[in-house]
């Protein structure tokens, strides 16, 4: 598969005009396309199908806080991962691997990276981490699963009003607690989001994440839906935000 790049090196991705006037116009595209369906593996791993494509999000061995899952050892046009990080960037899937800021045509999938810091003290802890946003199934997608620093304004400018937003929400030290992701989403106003970097039931030994339920309490009022695994979205969302908690 041939890749395109404009790869802007450790720092912050500056998008070329063509690629900003394309996501420019995703929702108006998104009425009429045929939507999406998204499979969770846990942890932040999904597998997101539609518009003839198919993109892996956060690919994890089971270390840390993914200690007892299955790994998602899948095949997708293309991999977005947070960063290298083995619980939320293995190299363990199909396709072509990104995880470094850059705009990039993958197939027919549009992407961009772009670098924000991956714990609150300015990455000095953990370093930076990639935020994704890329348009597939004529939604408009932006993948935030791997950082816990507040978003600039520069930040909302690049990310604009997503259809849907993979948020993290479990805490810890590089992950968005529930109030913190719950700020988030009402900066972004995000049609769907998708929690993840959450654990059920007991913590593994070592892990410094929580469950789903403050970030739930952070954002009472708005509807939530538990939708367990899968989840079919179509290309026209509405407009009020819902919260789809998967797994």
């Amino acid at each position: 598969m041939t890749v395109f790049l404009n790869h802007q090196g450790p720092g912050r991705a500056i998008l070329p005009l063509a690629a900003a006037t394309v996501l420019a116009g995703m929702s108006v595209g998104s009425v009429h396309a045929a939507g999406v369906s998204i499979t969770s593996y846990g942890h932040s791993a999904l597998l997101i199908r539609g518009g003839g494509q198919s993109v892996l999000v956060n690919p994890f061995r089971a270390v840390g806080c993914a200690k007892g899952l299955a790994e998602p050892r899948v095949n997708a046009n293309v991999t977005l991962a947070s960063s290298e990080l083995p619980d939320e960037g293995a190299r363990i899937g199909g396709g072509t691997y990104l995880s470094k800021p850059g705009s990039y045509r993958v197939g027919g999938l549009d992407l961009e990276g772009f670098s924000a810091p991956h714990d609150r003290m300015g990455g000095r802890r953990f370093g930076n981490a990639t935020i994704w946003r890329w348009q597939q199934g004529g939604l408009n997608f932006a993948h935030l699963g791997g950082t816990a620093a507040p978003l600039s304004g520069e930040d909302r400018v690049l990310l604009g009003r997503p259809d849907v937003l993979i948020i993290g929400v479990g805490g810890g030290g590089k992950v968005y607690n529930g109030d913190e992701a719950a700020a988030v989403v009402r900066q972004l106003n995000p049609r769907r989001v998708i929690p993840v970097q959450y654990v059920k039931g007991d913590a593994p030994s070592g892990c410094d994440q929580g469950g789903v339920q403050p970030f739930l309490d952070a954002m009472s009022g708005t509807q939530v839906r538990q939708v367990g695994p899968s989840l079919s979205l179509p290309g026209n969302l509405g407009d009020s935000t819902v919260i789809e908690v998967m797994r």
